[in-house]
């Protein structure tokens, strides 16, 4: 059941947050005291959101899932190894999964805004540190590994916690951070940087056997090497599932840039009406990332021709292409990484009334100032558009500009969005500027530090009436669309539209003028000021644009 308030968070918060998953893997499934002290270890460290603690009695070994910036999470997870250094002793430990330490692995993964390179910064810097403070062997395996013979972690497990004490003494293998001997309580950790993992199982109403057929055929490794599948980065097979009474074909996407899971979801539709099964929906095993979804929104989008910009209605959307209510009920903000660990907006100013906005403008401080006040009235320029092509897409008398007011929409309704938050940047950035001004100066040490402060918080209050303008750019072309085919009942709703834009870039590119004047960097001046030039005299330009097409109608 898809909950109907269902609304996403907009804005610069979420958009901007940097998102790393870690899934340290514990040699402990059995002692629920620990278990629990390992993941308040986790769960207390600012910035770190606990996701999943999913312990194994047979295994003997809990696997925790947590996000957070990737200084955070790192954080994280020195919190967690520290506990466990003093509460799993590994001469006792016997359990079903290969393993080699009381952390045996601990992956840093990729999620939003996040690069592999920080991630792999981010596995380095927590081996380095849990190494230097726990005295314990640490190796790096997948995108952090710096040796191919020791790359992947089986690799590195083989002769697991048993063949350990020989293996340490062997040139070859060496670890990468800690010391280069058997630590008996604890053996070995090995940490490093892989992409998401998507698990995902699609229904079929078929046998177990036919499900497996599937699996093969579009697996990666397929049915031998003499045989490969047709699918990249797709580990799968087929089974039967009889609380559901259907069988799945249940993979594992490894990198879902490559194969994501619609692409998976229709290849097995495909298979399965060859083989005359039926398949029912899909489900997603743990979480996944929003670009994922995203990515199936835009594909069924543009497959089935169809005009959805806003995105909860595209993720309701692949919610019923995938099927993903079909077995247990998918929660948007439950199963999507972002929307699971969003934060609540910091934005005092955009978050205000209109009243209250107002009569801050027009108190007697200096922010909010003219900064945030063009970026409301480039906002509400963007708006205005956006308004009426909205109004003009749909209406019978209208239908032939539908194609146009298709294009013109997205645009204009994205700029009004990256908008609202260069609102409260701009204060942001004039408040980290007079942070500069306030720093100690008695010493030569100090007075740099306060130059290279304040320095930096001009260059900040440059670049964000920048950024709207060069927003408030990228509506131009899409608000003459409107001017030109729009509802010609909302002429003067344009005509707003375009003043207000235009009004809104002047003002910006007065605060870049203004904020230069104090920077000593002569080639960023130069550039940004070269920059801002062209902007707003092509505000001028497009403005009387929209006037004239609007004369002419």
């Amino acid at each position: 059941m898809l909950p109907g308030t269902f609304k996403p968070q907009r804005g610069k918060e979420r958009n901007m947050q940097k998102i790393v998953e870690c899934v340290p893997n514990f040699s402990e499934g059995r002692d629920r005291q620990v278990i629990e002290a390992i993941a308040e270890a986790i769960r207390s460290t600012p910035g770190c959101t606990l996701l999943d603690v999913d312990p194994g009695q047979s295994t003997h070994r809990t696997v925790y899932t947590f996000v957070g910036s990737p200084v955070s999470v790192v954080e994280g997870a020195l919190n967690a190894a520290r506990i466990a250094r003093g509460r799993i002793d590994m001469r006792h430990h016997h359990g079903e999964h290969p393993r080699m330490g009381a952390l045996d692995v601990c992956p840093f993964v990729p999620v939003s805004n996040v690069s592999m390179e920080e991630c792999v910064a981010a596995a380095r810097e927590f081996a380095r540190r849990a190494a230097e403070e726990l005295q314990v062997p640490i190796f790096l395996y997948e995108e952090a590994a710096g040796q191919a013979h020791r790359k992947h972690l089986p690799q590195i497990r083989e002769g697991e916690y048993e063949g350990l004490e020989e293996k340490l003494k062997r040139p070859e293998w060496r670890p990468d951070f800690g010391p280069a001997r058997f630590v008996p309580e604890w053996g070995a950790t090995v940490a490093g940087a892989r992409r998401f993992l998507i698990a995902l199982n699609v229904n079929v109403l078929g046998t177990a056997n036919q499900a497996h057929r599937i699996a093969l055929d579009l697996r990666e490794a397929g049915r031998g090497p003499a045989e490969p599948g047709r699918l990249k980065e797709v580990k799968g097979m087929g089974w039967y599932v009889d609380e559901y009474n259907l069988a799945q074909v249940t993979v594992n996407l490894t990198d879902y840039h490559v194969t994501p899971p619609h692409v998976l979801f229709e290849e097995v539709k495909a298979a399965a009406e060859r083989l005359q099964v039926g398949v029912a929906g899909s489900e997603i095993v743990g979480l996944i990332p929003l670009e994922a979804m995203l990515l199936a929104a835009d594909y069924y989008i543009t497959r089935d021709n169809l005009f959805i910009y806003e995105e909860d209605q595209k993720i309701r959307l692949v919610i019923d292409r995938l099927g993903l209510n079909s077995v247990a009920p998918f929660n948007p903000r439950e199963k999507i990484i972002e929307y699971r660990v969003a934060q609540k907006p910091r934005e005092p100013l955009a978050g205000a009334s209109v009243r209250a906005f107002i009569e801050a403008v027009g108190a007697r401080t200096s922010a909010p100032g003219g900064g945030s006040a063009s970026a409301v009235m480039a906002a509400m320029g963007a708006a205005l558009g956006a308004m009426v092509a909205k109004l003009t897409y749909g209406v019978r008398k209208f239908e032939s500009v539908d194609a146009r007011m298709r294009a013109a929409i997205p645009a204009l309704h994205q700029a009004m969005q990256r908008l609202i938050p260069m609102i409260d940047a701009d204060t942001s950035a004039f408040n980290e500027y007079l942070e500069g001004v306030r720093m100690p100066q008695d010493s030569e040490a100090e007075r740099a530090a306060r130059r290279e402060r304040m320095q930096h918080g001009l260059q900040t209050a440059v670049e964000v009436p920048l950024t709207t303008m060069r927003l408030g750019d990228g509506a131009w072309e899409p608000l003459c669309e409107v001017a030109r085919y729009g509802n010609p009942a909302s002429r003067s709703d344009v005509e707003v539209g375009a003043r207000a834009l235009a009004a809104g870039i002047w003002g910006a590119y007065r605060n870049v003028l203004i904020n230069l004047q104090d920077i000593e960097d002569a080639e960023f001046k130069a550039r940004r000021r070269a920059e801002a030039q062209v902007l707003v005299e092509r505000a001028a330009v497009r403005c009387a644009e929209v006037e004239r097409i609007l004369e002419g109608r």
